[in-house]
């Protein structure tokens, strides 16, 4: 009897393991932080706001972009930190397996090799490291009576692509600036990607103009979902447009926060992006004996 209880017991677990591998519908959150100077008070709020979105019933829940620091080239090295060790990693690891979630730790400043990154790391509900993207196109712009800003003043470009498996599905990364470059969602859309989560600040310049516009494109574009997590609108240096959001593969958008410190749950069901590829199929229509987007260093 003992035997058969086992076997029931595994059998319940396989069970279950096949349901989480084939997943679609999850309830998830983004976290739209108030950032300070102090990184301990930072670290304390995102885990304080992780508790709580995953009590809420999230799975999957991301970050903004620098969550543990200001924003500014002032600021990288004095906050930048090894991955994964760092201090900064620790905390996002116990978060995901405390709370038993998968957690995008929107980004942070990376030292490595005596270089600069504005990394995000990915952990699942274990507390492992299950990926790492650095920032790919910095956030080098000049524009009249708006804003200049020179990221690379001090930090390097990443190569690499990051995606990672959610219940079966991949899930693509990208930060902030990386959004206005179609080819990285490209790649990520031909590597079956059914969502993309993009940790970023926009300003309250490019805001206004373009935040909702960028998404909804890369969304409609690729047919999958797409969230940018923003920082809570502060008031000084450096201040961001805020309203994280969550668009749809059809372009529309089916939350949105406000621009003050807010949790953004949304019910997302990704088999949305299976019946869009089917009746709108851009995918297999493409003329790629014309062209096509290649990833060179793979």
């Amino acid at each position: 009897m003992w035997t058969t209880g086992v076997r029931a017991l595994q059998y319940s677990f396989s069970t279950l393991q096949q349901t989480f591998r084939t997943m679609s519908t999850f309830k998830t959150a983004l976290i739209q932080m108030s950032v300070g100077k102090n990184r301990d008070d930072n670290l304390e709020n995102a885990c304080k706001l992780i508790k709580k979105a995953a009590e809420a019933g999230a799975c999957l829940i991301s970050l903004p972009e620098c969550f543990n620091s200001p924003y500014g080239t002032n600021f990288f090295d004095q906050y930048a930190e090894s991955v994964p060790d760092g201090h900064t990693c620790k905390m996002l690891s116990e978060a995901a397996k405390d709370n038993e979630i998968y957690l995008v730790g929107g980004t942070f400043p990376e030292i490595k090799d005596n270089k600069f990154y504005n990394t995000c790391t990915v952990w699942n509900p274990l507390g492992e490291m299950i990926g790492k993207y650095s920032k790919m196109h910095l956030f080098d712009i000049d524009i009249p009576g708006g804003i200049t800003f020179k990221e690379s003043d001090i930090l390097s470009a990443g190569n690499d692509l990051c995606m990672f498996d959610f219940h079966g599905t991949k899930i693509g990364i990208g930060i902030c600036y990386d959004l206005r470059f179609e080819e990285l969602a490209k790649l990520y859309r031909l590597n079956e990607c059914k969502l993309i989560i993009y940790p970023a600040a926009f300003n309250m310049t490019t805001g206004p103009m373009h935040w909702e516009l960028l998404q909804r494109g890369r969304a409609l574009d690729n047919q999958l979902f797409i969230y940018c997590i923003s920082p809570a609108r502060g008031d000084k240096g450096y201040i961001a447009w805020g309203h994280s959001q969550v668009t749809d593969p059809w372009g529309k958008i089916i939350a949105q926060a406000g621009h003050e410190e807010e949790i953004l749950l949304c019910d997302i069901d990704l088999s949305e992006c299976d019946k869009i590829r089917q009746q709108i199929p851009i995918g297999k229509q493409r003329r790629t004996d014309v062209y096509d987007t290649i990833y060179k260093l793979k």
